[in-house]
């Protein structure tokens, strides 16, 4: 989250964090940034390296990696676009989860609210997994034909208004019960950018703080909480209210202009507080969701069910 003058700019994207800080402060200690760009698929791929504590404060980021994928037309319905994404965001996870080419059992989470649409990413990527546990624990690898494979599992554990209880406590409780390798956790997020709304994959290694992306934080599901990996996955859905009339009130600034009787260099001295819980979405947000959730489940099927193999 970023201060400018009154008004607060939330975003859960490190690459937008990273864009926030001053060009004084841009060869920022700490922080390393590598970029590659797939002209053919249009999708440009920024990877923001956390290294100290100090570069992590200034940041407002744990340290760790941080990988956005941006693809312009990832709300577009074209199914052999979404493909190639969820080839390419296969290739990441399968780079920062730990051991990857071993046989391992994932725990895949799906945060957020299956009855609110923007926040419904999570359970419906759950959705679309291909879920292995329960069939080799019963029937063995041979059930698959396959001499190698990842045990999958997944959760979906609601929201504590539904439960009464802590997402970090439902997932602790069943990490110690089915003890996984590693956990792959799913989340809505929130953008800074308009442009970035919808068409960014964020994934980590530093886990994830459920309801960060509202303001509304709870226990943080990290390595250090639950004692495995946590690779988090997320699409900004959500734009704040106040990023984005602050942004309507910059452009006129620059054009130097009235509006509504308020000079613009005035700006700062607004107080937007009364837009600080209010978030805004597109009109199109039901079927986005259902788009981009697949290409999402897609990416970790592929990634996960790599040692799918024929015996």
């Amino acid at each position: 989250m970023q201060n400018n003058g009154s008004y607060q700019m939330r975003t859960d994207l490190a690459l937008e964090a990273r864009e926030s800080i001053s060009e004084v402060d841009s060869e920022l200690r700490g922080v390393r940034i590598e970029e590659y760009y797939h002209e053919e698929e249009d999708i440009r791929v920024t990877k923001v390296m956390i290294d100290t504590k100090n570069a992590a404060k200034a940041m407002g980021k744990p340290v760790g990696i941080y990988v956005t994928m941006e693809a312009p037309a990832m709300v577009e319905p074209d199914d052999g676009y979404h493909r190639e994404i969820s080839q390419h965001l296969a290739e990441e996870i399968r780079q920062l989860l730990p051991d990857a080419e071993k046989e391992q059992s994932i725990l895949v989470v799906g945060l957020g609210n299956r009855e609110v649409t923007a926040d419904a990413l999570g359970p419906q990527v759950v959705d679309n997994l291909f879920i292995t546990r329960h069939i080799v624990k019963e029937y063995g690898k041979a059930a698959y034909n396959c001499e190698k494979m990842n045990l999958v599992s997944a959760l979906e554990p609601g929201v504590m208004a539904k439960t009464g209880m802590e997402t970090a406590e439902i997932v602790k409780g069943v990490v110690s019960e089915t003890i996984p390798d590693a956990l792959i956790v799913i989340d809505a997020l929130a953008a800074r950018s308009i442009k970035r709304l919808n068409r960014t994959i964020q994934i980590t290694n530093t886990g994830i703080q459920p309801g960060s992306g509202v303001g509304n934080h709870r226990n943080a599901l990290t390595q250090e909480s639950l004692g495995v990996p946590v690779i988090a996955i997320g699409i900004p859905t959500v734009v704040d209210a106040a990023t984005i009339v602050g942004d309507a009130l910059e452009k006129l600034l620059e054009e130097e202009t009235d509006f509504a009787g308020i000079k613009c260099r005035e700006k700062q001295k607004l107080n937007f507080a009364e837009l600080n819980n209010m978030y805004m979405t597109g009109k199109d947000i039901d079927a986005v969701i259902k788009r981009v959730s697949y290409t999402v489940s897609e990416g970790i099927n592929i990634a996960v069910g790599e040692a799918f193999l024929p015996g």
